[in-house]
């Protein structure tokens, strides 16, 4: 074990029984399960503005109270970040509802203006996270623009489909209504979301303040959360133009997923970008 892991252990009193274990899911950062003096917990490490990053989300998401679980932050020190372990439990309707329900609840805190007061990460890919008063330029100045530039600038994406995404992004005054900027989770697929005995729980955020259904369209994205999850989180008022926004806020995680991991996401964004240009028709 490394000394500043070891430091860090020791200034939070916890002594190690055993080595660090690998979990799952740690494609971007090291992640790995303790046995402690003081039971089990998930020990990370990552490039230290990313782990600052994710520590300063999950303390945010933790204050905001609402009804899901967030593991608690332990200690962060450079690259390790130490977390509370959650135990794994089964996903079920009510499990699914109650989800949709303190989803709804930790939206509710919302502010007058978009992004959040540091820059964090999602995935390997910085976010820019500059506070604007208007959430269709917030959209588009932090999220599309920058995003779809990376790719075509990496040969990821051809001109063509540069300028088709420009012209969505340019276009989002036309239809997009502005609205308060919600607390969101900001990278929530369906592998940050864990179903434990204690009820759901939200790990990994990329934390900002925007538009609700970007929480949303990141659950549909590669899957569904489900019946009573949309039930729960709507309460009989769901949005007329929902597909519309799923679709335009499935454009920035397609893009990261294109920049992060190649060409076989392309076809996902080209799928978005017709969905979002075949309305305006």
């Amino acid at each position: 074990m490394e000394r500043t892991l070891a430091d860090l252990l020791d200034t939070l009193g916890l002594s190690s029984r055993g080595e660090l274990q690998t979990l799952g899911g740690g494609d971007i950062a090291a992640v790995y399960r303790l046995e402690t003096s003081q039971g089990a917990v998930v020990v990370k490490r990552d490039d230290p503005r990313r782990v600052a990053g994710e520590a300063d989300g999950l303390l945010a998401l933790r204050k905001a109270q609402s009804a899901l679980i967030v593991p608690e932050v332990l200690g962060v020190d450079g690259g390790w970040l130490i977390l509370e372990a959650l135990e794994a439990g089964a996903r079920t309707p009510r499990a699914a509802a109650a989800l949709g329900e303190g989803l709804r609840q930790l939206h509710a805190h919302t502010a007058g203006e978009h992004g959040w007061p540091r820059d964090n990460a999602c995935g390997r890919t910085p976010q820019p996270n500059a506070p604007l008063a208007d959430g269709r330029e917030f959209q588009r100045e932090r999220r599309l623009l920058p995003l779809a530039r990376a790719c075509q600038e990496r040969g990821l994406m051809e001109s063509r489909l540069l300028g088709r995404i420009e012209a969505v992004a340019q276009a989002l005054e036309t239809w997009l209504p502005d609205a308060p900027a919600c607390l969101l989770h900001g990278d929530l697929w369906s592998g940050n979301v864990l179903y434990t005995p204690r009820g759901p729980a939200i790990i990994d955020p990329a934390v900002y303040r925007h538009y609700p259904e970007v929480d949303l369209a990141m659950l549909t994205l590669f899957g569904s959360p489900g019946e009573a999850f949309f039930e729960a989180y709507w309460e009989g008022r769901e949005p007329t133009d929902w597909p519309r926004r799923e679709s335009l806020f499935q454009l920035y995680p397609l893009l990261n997923h294109l920049l992060l991991f190649g060409g076989g996401y392309r076809g996902g964004v080209e799928r978005a970008v017709a969905a979002l240009e075949h309305v305006d028709r």
